[in-house]
């Protein structure tokens, strides 16, 4: 579909989903940033729904100034995913050995590693600007007396919540490894600092919602943001490449008698901010939920951990501000999924995949996501599907 344009808002809410089907508190948080005098436009993802602040599923570009909640508390948190030379063939019928191993390597929820892990005994980790990386640690954590210790051992971390590492099969049987999480607890920590920040200022003591509380160009308080979520979105990154050649070890020494290859690695973050030109003004973009899908440029979006996902290539569609989606966006809430479904329920979804089924992860179940085919199809004037993947085995934070 082509996007929908809201009426009545200050500037332009481009929607790729029917505006009726959008939840009343997210259309009023669409309609509330809006409102901001630095806001050029708004994109809304057919994922959207409510979020903290900002809307999930939600593209805002600002001219000479950010808002941080708007790139919400896990900053610079994406997808990265690799296909591998195996086959489906190549697959045991019992995938809960690899599931051990895969949770043996890299920690889940809030675990980490005991010692840091060394980038350099790693295969295909580029550590050029790892020590310049670090040297910039203590810039950041000045704002929030967070140990360099705990930062390094939470690298190539998974995390928590929807946060996962899946083995999956696309539609020609070759194997792809897919994993989603971000900057972890350093990350939510500046993100909290600052968004506390920009609420004490003077220009945003009248804004309608004070989690819309922004930063603006040429302060002290939008340097000192700048630095620390450009680092933070870093450090995701990081996190990302780590844990995928970690997840590479194993399938390597598990697959010994294959001598696995692996494709080079898509990776792209979906809670972040982006320096872009559009219509002739240099403006901040930001993503809450949502991937860049500029012209040729290769994205991931992720369904339910019963359902699938998509490896796409972005159209370029500059009404979107080269955006798409950023997965199958949730249609209720956490509580409102354990309230409604059991584990039993979790089993019968989930049929077929490798993962937990008890109560710990009920809010993760398919049923509380939105269908991701209803996603794709709304979004077709964004990207082009390179290949539909479907999870064998799935490690949930």
């Amino acid at each position: 579909m082509s996007y929908t344009e809201v009426p009545g808002a200050r500037v332009p809410i481009r929607m790729w989903t029917d505006p009726a089907t959008v939840e009343d508190v997210a259309m009023q948080q669409l309609r509330n940033v809006s409102t901001l005098p630095w806001i050029k436009g708004l994109a809304v993802m057919p994922d959207v729904h409510f979020g903290k602040g900002a809307t999930v599923g939600s593209v805002i570009a600002m001219a000479g100034a950010v808002c941080p909640a708007a790139v919400g508390v896990d900053i610079g948190c994406g997808m990265s995913a690799v296909r591998t030379s195996l086959t489906a063939n190549d697959l045991p019928g019992d995938l809960s050995r690899l599931r051990s191993k895969i949770e043996a390597a890299i920690p889940v929820g809030r675990g980490m590693h005991d010692d840091p892990v060394d980038p350099g005994r790693l295969h295909g980790i580029a550590t050029a600007g790892w020590d310049d990386f670090w040297g910039r640690f203590d810039g950041v954590a000045d704002a929030v007396h967070f140990r360099r210790g705990r930062a390094a051992q939470q690298m190539g971390t998974l995390g928590s919540g929807n946060h996962f590492w899946e083995l999956c099969v696309d539609s020609g049987n070759s194997v792809w490894i897919m994993l989603h999480s971000g900057s972890r607890n350093i990350g939510k920590e500046l993100a909290d600092y600052h968004i506390g920040q920009a609420q004490k200022l003077p220009h945003n003591q009248g804004l309608i919602d004070r989690d819309l509380a922004v930063f603006v160009a040429d302060t002290p308080q939008m340097a000192a943001y700048r630095h620390d979520l450009f680092w933070a979105q870093e450090y995701a990154k990081h996190n990302r490449e780590i844990m995928m050649a970690l997840s590479q070890d194993v399938i390597r020494r598990e697959f010994k008698k294959a001598k696995v290859t692996f494709d080079q690695v898509i990776s792209c973050h979906h809670n972040y901010v982006s320096e872009e030109r559009y219509e002739g003004m240099d403006l901040l973009v930001t993503r809450k939920g949502a991937i860049r899908a500029g012209g040729g440029e290769y994205g991931i979006i992720p369904g339910s951990m019963g359902t699938g996902s998509y490896i796409v290539r972005g159209l370029g569609n500059a009404a979107s501000f080269n955006s798409a989606s950023h997965g199958a966006g949730r249609k209720m809430s956490r509580n409102a999924a354990k309230k409604r479904f059991t584990a039993r329920d979790l089993e019968e979804q989930t049929r077929g995949v490798e993962c937990r089924k008890d109560s710990g992860v009920v809010d993760e179940i398919p049923a509380a996501y939105k269908p991701i085919e209803q996603v794709m199809e709304q979004q077709r004037d964004l990207v082009e599907v390179v290949a539909k993947l479907k999870q064998v085995v799935c490690v949930k934070g």
